[in-house]
């Protein structure tokens, strides 16, 4: 079995056993849930949080390990996504009194998919740089369904060298990783793609509307 392993380690690249170490993942809700299966079917173990305990049961039951809080999760893991509700629940996974930030690791990879105010995800890029980690905003597009499905896509702010090794892990979840620039880009992105979404949905929620009233 160990030999099969380093085999299909050598041969894949940027699939090496290295990369199989332990991936963090905070908030597990209707997003990150499925988020995280993916990763588990991509050969990822995961240290898994959220606030919510009755929402990682069935990941404990997976044999994944559950633990307390964001900090042990940083604790246990050098690669962490987060995918929180609100700009504050960002806020407090990484600079909370049991944050990330607690006992971070020198070179550790912070993903946040959250969709959250752009220059929230700057001042946390300040806060992680400080600790000597790296943080990179990619909230997502595609909803539920591409969550589950794997077919996300991930509009990814940060340091451009970072990238790779970010793809490396989205990828498992999405299947467009878009380099849009520099920390709150990707949150950029996101906010204008929101503003299409919605304009879109308005625009023919009128239509219909309309068209409604010429027939009565």
């Amino acid at each position: 079995m160990a030999a099969s392993l380093r085999l299909r380690g050598a041969a894949s690249g940027l699939r090496s056993m290295a990369s199989k170490t332990p991936v963090g993942f905070i908030g597990v809700g209707n997003m990150g849930n499925p988020m995280a299966k993916n990763l588990m079917k991509h050969g990822y173990p995961l240290i898994i949080y959220d606030v919510f305990p009755d929402a990682c049961k069935e990941f404990l039951d997976a044999g994944e390990q559950v633990v307390s809080s964001p900090a042990d999760v940083a604790e246990k893991a050098d690669r962490i996504i987060t995918m929180l509700p609100t700009s504050i629940n960002a806020i407090e996974a990484y600079s909370g009194a049991n944050g990330i930030l607690k006992k971070v690791k020198k070179g550790s990879l912070l993903i946040d998919s959250s969709t959250i105010d752009p220059m929230v995800s700057k001042e946390l890029a300040k806060e992680v740089e400080k600790m000597g980690a790296v943080f990179m905003d990619a909230p997502v597009s595609g909803g539920v369904g591409a969550a589950r499905s794997g077919n996300l896509t991930f509009m990814v702010g940060g340091v451009e060298e970072e990238f790779a090794a970010a793809q490396e892990l989205l990828g498992c979840m999405g299947s467009n990783v878009v380099y849009c620039g520099a920390v709150g880009t990707g949150q950029a992105a996101k906010i204008c793609n929101n503003l299409l979404l919605a304009i879109s949905m308005i625009g023919t929620a009128e239509a219909m509307n309309l068209g409604i009233r010429f027939v009565e």
